[in-house]
């Protein structure tokens, strides 16, 4: 496959100016690149880490039990579940498309792996493995209606929201809720489960170390091809900082209960993908595709197989973010994957910084937006405002997401332009 550059030439221009300056200035250079890019419409993810600052400081403010280790803990366990949903719908945004039925596919996960494993006496894993099965099978056939029929994603799971609504509905049958055993590894998963602080710390000094080193081998790949390589101040600067603070966030949520293993493997996912996104001929694709399809198409990119595979990821997502939610409530019930899941989802990526249009976000918008949807809901949950508060500032953060991303995007044609 042809290596692709999603990349306006504009845009291509920018990166180089900015190795360049990184490579002749260290620090200083990635500062002023850094900047540079800011100013040229590139915001990537500095809106919502701002965003998330300011609702964390408003909040801790109006209630200095906010920032607590215990509410921290809380806050991370509460955003596992959804968000592991909205790595799915990151997946399938970046191909310009959308999925309706993420919350009603959740919902059907937890259905099959409570009646089989409950009502059927399947073993455990056995329960989830067909959940997941059942999910790529969905995610499968919204890939073949897109490329054999041409019907719009919006479409076909909107249908689909339906159709796996109504399967939920038949497998839980007249019980309608079917609890879990609250002693198996499943619902302490959700519940209980929580790393010792020796692994937590490990797992911190090994993110700053992976981190150096996937930058290093980067910066190597690129001086054999002729290209700049980085900074190796720089790469060491990035890493220390992660590690400083991954370690203070380790042993301040140690002071009550810790790292939640749930949040783990959310955090996990995050990371593989965005391996996969941006280390592999695949995540490029992704990109291509979202970017300009027709381009892409035209550069040999086989347009339909990746459409297929991004949809069978963001069903098995779905399934799996319903499964941790499951092990949280320690239950499956009617309401399973009903209600605000959907759109909290799809919210959380949009808001993470993931562009409706197609092309541009990364995995990591998923815990970014996630954090700040839960971090919103817990607060005014501490605040004892209602959910009706919730809604409409949920609605409001979207809202101002949506806008930042049209915004940098004229901000990047102009800067095209000129």
């Amino acid at each position: 496959m042809t290596k692709i550059n999603t990349e306006t030439p504009a845009e291509l221009a920018a990166d180089i100016r900015d190795e360049r300056l990184i490579h002749r200035e260290g620090i200083g250079g990635a500062v002023r690149g850094f900047v540079q890019r800011v100013r040229g419409g590139d915001l990537g993810s500095l809106p919502v880490v701002i965003g998330l600052i300011l609702i964390w400081a408003i909040f801790q403010i109006l209630n200095p039990n906010f920032l607590s280790s215990r509410n921290l803990v809380d806050l991370t366990m509460q955003s596992a579940a959804t968000g592991t949903i909205a790595i799915g719908v990151v997946l399938v945004l970046l191909i310009a498309q959308i999925d309706l039925s993420v919350g009603s596919i959740s919902g059907l996960a937890a259905a099959i792996v409570a009646v089989g494993w409950m009502q059927l006496g399947w073993p455990t894993w056995t329960a989830i493995l067909v959940a997941l099965a059942a999910a790529a099978i969905i995610g499968f056939l919204y890939g073949l209606l897109y490329t054999r029929f041409g019907v719009p994603t919006f479409v076909i799971t909107l249908a689909g929201l339906l159709a796996v609504l109504g399967l939920q509905l038949k497998i839980l049958g007249a019980h309608g809720s079917i609890n879990l055993p609250y002693d198996s590894w499943f619902v302490r998963l959700g519940t209980t489960l929580f790393l010792p602080p020796w692994a937590a710390y490990a797992l911190a000094i090994l993110a700053g170390v992976g981190m150096f080193l996937s930058d290093w081998l980067r910066s190597r790949r690129r001086v054999k091809a002729g290209l700049t390589g980085g900074s190796v101040s720089v790469m060491l600067t990035k890493s220390i900082v992660l590690l400083v603070l991954l370690v203070a966030a380790v042993w301040y949520l140690a002071t009550t209960r810790g790292v939640g293993v749930m949040f783990v493997l959310f955090v996990l996912f995050v990371v593989i993908m965005n391996f996969f996104l941006t280390r592999t001929r695949w995540g490029r694709a992704v990109y291509a595709v979202g970017g300009n399809v027709e381009a892409a198409r035209r550069a040999g990119i086989k347009v339909d197989r990746i459409v297929i595979s991004v949809l069978v990821l963001g069903t098995l997502f779905a399934a799996i973010g319903g499964l941790f939610a499951t092990a949280k409530l320690t239950a499956a019930t009617l309401s399973s994957g009903a209600g605000d899941t959907n759109l909290m989802a799809i919210a959380a990526a949009v808001i993470g910084g993931t562009s409706l249009f197609g092309g541009r976000g990364s995995a990591y918008s998923a815990l970014l937006g996630i954090f700040v949807l839960q971090s919103i809901s817990n607060g005014l949950s501490l605040l004892n405002l209602d959910s009706s508060v919730r809604f409409m500032i949920t609605g409001a953060v979207l809202l101002l997401a949506v806008i930042i991303d049209a915004l940098s995007r004229r901000s990047r044609a102009a800067h095209g332009q000129a």
